[in-house]
């Protein structure tokens, strides 16, 4: 089956994807940073049965222990978004529900004992909130969710209390961070309850002009109220982006792609750093229609497959970095 990011969506020259996280935690049992391994135990194999109870979504799903699974196979996927790093970094107790498209992923035992995560291509917030509701509503019909009537679901961070819901978007504002643009995008949004982080989330620097814009305000909003907000701002966002490029020379802008796609259309080695700076020219070359001949999808799926773990756990093996650049540039060569 293809994955999720070797597709399109709505808006796709700027929104590269959206990204619905809900956060719950089963009734009487203590967060994660207070249980037992038995408890840890306990909480995913009573979450892994309530979804596999459900035999249309269970068996769209694989079950993974994640201290099973090898460090390279854990850190990419954090390359493509399905975990996050310290989900990834300490495994111990942990599983992850996946399924086949990779779109839905669901964490247990991270920072509360469910993270229900749904992936779309482009702007989709709708779509991805009905698919992360219909499997909340498939979970707690068989668990029973910590919940307070004043206080909505309890979590682990107080920041997620209310709906537990973190609706986020994943930009590609090339214009945006070469005209100093971000900090005031990033000015704009906290207004309204929402923030501006690095591609990887919180903590994390922004790579190849991608950022990820999302709600910080859980408590005393509603679902559909962080949706709509996540929109208005994604409208601003789009609008502010399209504009600047509209004003660059467009002969710079041909110059700068067709010596991007080149370099990576030939060269033998290539570094994470120097390949995500060549990729994000790319990108914004096709997104502007600038070149013409390469699909997008292609160019979003090989950003996915070209971070250093996820080259090596495509070859099999672990690789010195500069086998890694090797790798990196002969995936590019074939996939380009």
């Amino acid at each position: 089956m293809n994955k999720w990011y070797a597709s399109l969506g709505k808006e796709a020259d700027t929104v590269v994807s959206t990204r619905i996280r809900l956060a719950r935690n089963l009734a009487g049992i203590p967060f994660p940073s207070r249980m037992t391994a038995e408890q840890r135990r306990q909480v995913n194999e009573q979450v892994r049965d309530a979804l596999f109870a459900d035999t249309t979504l269970g068996k769209q799903f694989k079950y993974l222990e994640m201290e099973t699974l090898p460090d390279i196979t854990a850190e990419a996927m954090v390359e493509r978004h399905l975990i996050s790093p310290a989900f990834a970094a300490r495994r111990e107790g942990k599983a992850l529900l996946l399924s086949e498209d990779e779109s839905v992923s669901i964490m247990l035992c991270e920072e509360d004992h469910i993270r229900i995560q749904v992936m779309e291509a482009g702007l989709a917030p709708e779509e991805a909130y009905r698919t992360a509701n219909a499997i909340d509503d498939a979970l707690s019909a068989r668990l029973t969710y910590a919940f307070d009537e004043r206080l909505g679901y309890l979590t682990e961070c107080p920041t997620n209390l209310g709906t537990g819901l973190r609706a986020s978007l994943m930009l590609h504002l090339p214009a945006l961070e070469a005209s100093g643009g971000i900090n005031r995008l990033a000015a704009t949004v906290s207004k309204i309850g929402m923030t501006v982080r690095g591609t990887y989330g919180e903590g994390t620097k922004p790579v190849a002009a991608l950022y990820q814009v999302s709600n910080q305000v859980t408590l005393g909003i509603s679902e559909e109220a962080a949706i709509e907000n996540l929109r208005a701002i994604a409208a601003q966002a789009i609008q502010q982006e399209r504009a600047l490029r509209s004003s660059l020379d467009p002969d710079g802008i041909e110059d700068a792609a067709y010596r991007a796609l080149g370099t990576l259309k030939f060269a033998r080695a290539v570094t994470s750093q120097e390949f995500m700076e060549l990729i994000s020219q790319v990108r914004l070359g096709v997104a502007m229609g600038v070149i013409k001949d390469l699909p997008l999808a292609t160019v979003e799926e090989l950003m996915i497959s070209a971070g250093p773990a996820s080259i090596q756990a495509a070859e099999g093996k672990p690789l010195d970095p500069a086998e890694r650049d090797k790798a990196r540039a002969k995936l590019a060569r074939e996939r380009l």
